[in-house]
């Protein structure tokens, strides 16, 4: 293991399937006013609404509710939290949903009490709250499975004016204090948000993997993790209620992105920032828009880090090495990679996603990050793109 790093994370995580009895025990160690934030409103038809507010009355919570977070939220949204969040002087923010909502809520909490303009101070110079300043506890009941919000300090707002999709990954004070975690909760979700969920983790673990040339116990973990979910995402895409996938997947995705298989790497996060930019153009969900542009980036990128795109190959998806070169191990391993995309109904290519040839240049401003095995030029993102497009 390369590098010295300190590891600690706040969140108290409550996983099965009757742990949303622990709600009472976890809301009480918070204040009395509660700012309860949710999505579009299919919580109330499948009873986490009525099971969280049962919980909220029981301990004799002042509610306020703010509804209608969307995928991507937005900056607009983030300023009307900001209002409301004040006017309740909340004590806890309660997120129940995906990881837009669970983002969302730290967004609110962040900058709730911050004297000035949030937006540019948080995720455009990318600063932390100052240690005086007051930021809000959030707790989370996660309802879908993908983006490991629930034990990370991660908020992406998108700016739907300038068409610029930032995140801000906080520290320490914005990572959830608690989260509830029932697989089953995540049964109702359309068969096309389980996907995108499923591929936003992939891509999660493939991002912190693809650094780095040490024999990192992180990459072992990652490894394990990637063969996990390829088997349970097989399994869950043809039957959605089955218990034992769908409790690893989620269970999954809060190891992908909390932090612990980062430590010691260097992590190459530029197929999201590509896909943030996508998103910001066309509203395509996030974990789609991965899907639709990792092969090709990772085509493009695989002769600057060959060593580990071989190991992926052999141990993630079992490619045979006897005759090949390790260029066409390599390849063979993103081609499975690519093959599984489709397997489970992931976005195969842009144009899906409402990717037009005018949109190029734009999406092309995607924020340019070192850390992996190659620093793209715009002109790299461009051509990533166009090999993204139909075949």
């Amino acid at each position: 293991m390369l590098g010295n790093f300190i590891y600690y994370n706040p969140t108290k995580l409550y996983f099965g399937t009757e742990v949303q009895k622990n709600l009472v025990e976890a809301l009480g160690n918070f204040g009395k006013k509660v700012l309860l934030i949710y999505g579009g409103g299919s919580i109330k038809t499948n009873g986490i609404y009525d099971t969280v507010t049962s919980a909220l009355k029981e301990t004799g919570k002042e509610v306020t509710e703010l509804p209608g977070v969307m995928p991507n939220p937005t900056l607009e949204k983030l300023l009307e939290g900001i209002k409301v969040a004040r006017d309740c002087d909340a004590d806890l923010i309660l997120a129940v949903g995906g990881g837009s909502t669970i983002d969302y809520a730290k967004g609110v909490a962040a900058s709730a009490w911050f004297e000035g303009n949030a937006w540019e101070n948080f995720w455009l110079k990318q600063k932390e709250p100052a240690p005086d300043q007051k930021v809000i506890p959030v707790g989370s009941v996660l309802t879908l499975a993908g983006t490991g919000s629930e034990m990370n300090g991660g908020s992406v707002i998108t700016d739907e004016a300038n068409k610029f999709k930032v995140g801000k990954v906080f520290g320490d004070r914005l990572i959830p204090k608690f989260s509830i975690l029932n697989p089953e909760y995540t049964f109702s979700l359309p068969k096309n948000q389980m996907v995108a969920g499923i591929f936003d983790i992939m891509s999660h673990i493939m991002e912190q993997y693809f650094s780095g040339d040490d024999d990192s116990t992180s990459d072992y973990l990652a490894e394990g993790l990637m063969r996990s979910l390829i088997a349970s995402s097989k399994v869950a895409v043809n039957d959605p209620t089955n218990y034992e996938a769908r409790s690893n997947i989620m269970w999954i995705a809060t190891w992908a992105l909390n932090t612990l298989i980062g430590k010691g790497k260097t992590q190459d996060w530029e197929v999201h920032m590509i896909a943030h930019a996508i998103g910001a153009y066309t509203h395509a969900t996030h974990g789609h828009a991965l899907a639709a542009i990792s092969p090709a980036y990772y085509k493009f990128i695989m002769s600057f880090g060959l060593h580990r795109f071989v190991r992926f190959a052999k141990v993630v998806w079992e490619i045979p090495s006897e005759g090949k070169t390790d260029e066409e191990v390599a390849t063979a391993g993103i081609n499975a990679l690519a093959d599984w995309i489709k397997e489970i109904g992931a976005a195969s290519d842009v144009e899906t996603l409402g990717v037009t040839e005018d949109m190029l240049d734009g999406i092309a401003s995607a924020t340019i990050l070192g850390g992996g095995y190659k620093k793209l030029t715009r002109e790299d993102v461009i051509r990533i793109l166009k090999d993204s497009f139909k075949k």
